[in-house]
């Protein structure tokens, strides 16, 4: 059998409208980008950043942490597996949509986007180890996930067919603030996600005993990097407000009141680890709560871009 024959006979298999296994996969990778971030923040809060000395190697005669590294070299490299599944599943998402590609353009250009990101995540995380983890690689790297996250939303949103141009469901319009609402909120929650970077640049938490620190004043630039975190309070409440007092249904509602959820819940960690001397758990808990945030803000987003304004 010849290979254009054995190409014939494989896409022939692969799903021709996005079915229950494209959205899962799409889920799957939102869920695996979160947990990325999370394994990232035990890399950096464990003292593990180093745990692999060198890249792209874990040692300089093993491709794999070894037994002497101890738990250092097994939390390193085991962020680093994580990356390899992560291309995994964008990969086996791309050969799904295959049939889609340009039906569904949206679907395969963003798991495309996802694919080809993951290679150059491994290059800053290599060159994060080869700087001795500067705090602004570390930036840098913590900022593509975030990225990723992003993405990972909007893809679970169009797989399910609740925004974009091939909606299964017609949105309920919303009034005209909605969306420069929507957009304010996101913007903010960016912006205070690059704050928190350089909150943790100056912060004691550096992967590593002897890696470097950005040397800016930790307790100004957290005051800073408070302020976009009031706007999207305030925008979020206000959001609630304008849902409830109009009775807005769906998924607009929803979005919303889970972005309120979250931005409490982001807000609460914040002031309780600020206040309690930064512990290493609860900075774990904060990075998680960003990533959440971004998908949250993406997710409300993206519905009221989506829909029809009065």
């Amino acid at each position: 059998m010849s290979i254009p024959q054995i190409v014939s006979r494989v896409t022939s298999r692969l799903p021709v409208t996005v079915d229950a296994a494209v959205r899962r996969l799409a889920v799957l990778s939102l869920i695996g980008q979160t947990i990325l971030v999370v394994t990232g923040g035990a890399v950096r809060l464990t003292a593990s950043g180093l745990g692999c000395p060198t890249w792209p190697r874990c040692t300089e005669a093993s491709l794999v942490n070894t037994p002497e590294m101890g738990i250092h070299g097994f939390i390193e490299f085991g962020n680093r597996l994580l990356t390899f599944a992560l291309a995994a599943v964008a990969a086996l998402m791309l050969v799904y949509l295959w049939n889609l590609r340009k039906e569904r353009k949206d679907l395969f250009l963003l798991a495309l986007g996802l694919l080809a990101s993951i290679p150059a995540q491994a290059v800053i995380g290599g060159i994060t180890v080869l700087t001795r983890l500067n705090p602004w690689v570390v930036g840098l790297h913590f900022l593509v996930s975030m990225a990723l996250v992003v993405f990972a939303t909007l893809l679970v949103n169009r797989a399910y067919g609740r925004t974009g141009r091939f909606m299964t469901h017609a949105l309920p319009a919303l009034p005209g603030v909605a969306r420069p609402l929507m957009t304010a909120v996101a913007v903010f929650s960016a912006l205070a996600v690059m704050l928190g970077v350089v909150v943790t640049g100056a912060g004691p938490h550096a992967g590593d005993a002897e890696a470097p620190r950005n040397n800016l004043d930790w307790d100004l630039f957290s005051h800073i990097h408070a302020v976009p975190a009031y706007l999207i309070t305030a925008g979020t409440l206000f959001a609630c407000y304008v849902v409830l007092q109009r009775r807005i249904p769906g998924p607009f509602r929803s979005a919303v009141l889970m972005l309120l959820g979250v931005t409490l819940l982001q807000a609460v960690i914040g002031f309780t680890q600020y206040y309690n001397g930064i512990p290493a758990l609860l900075v774990g808990a904060h990075m998680l709560g960003a990533a959440l945030l971004m998908s949250a803000a993406t997710n409300a987003w993206d519905i009221a871009r989506s829909s029809p304004a009065h």
